[in-house]
């Protein structure tokens, strides 16, 4: 994992605007009791296997209606492949979805249209399970 004063989150989509969505709804810092987030805009799969290989990423957040590979595909190969991989967010199509993030081992899942707050919650439990609370 990066610094004490620094995590890093990696944002999958292959729709720049999507990136930006989970960007902007989180800001740099989720929430007080968390370092700051670097994130690591990543638009295909192959360079989300280089970054999550790299052992740096807290958190991997994953566009599930990514084409040509989505975020649960992803999901469910990174979950078998890392050995101690780091929490999965997948974000869905919709709500009734859920159920396939499950499939794909992800540790929590969030629909599209993305709610601001609901993202958010689910971040920042999924990374405070990771990052110790003096960081």
């Amino acid at each position: 994992m990066s610094s004490a004063s620094q995590i890093k989150v990696l944002v999958y989509s292959d729709d720049v605007h999507v990136r930006q969505q989970v960007i902007l709804a989180l800001g740099r810092r989720p929430h007080p009791d968390l370092p700051e987030v670097q994130y690591v805009e990543v638009a295909t799969e192959p360079v989300v296997i280089q970054n999550m290989d790299s052992g740096q990423i807290a958190l991997a957040i994953l566009d599930g209606e990514a084409v040509p590979a989505g975020g649960m595909g992803i999901a469910k190969q990174l979950k078998d492949e890392i050995f101690e991989c780091p929490p999965l967010l997948v974000l869905t199509g919709r709500p009734q979805d859920a159920w396939l993030a499950t499939w794909s081992r992800a540790d929590a899942a969030v629909p599209h249209p993305l709610d601001p707050i609901q993202l958010a919650e689910a971040v920042v439990g999924l990374l405070r399970a990771r990052v110790p609370a003096d960081a």
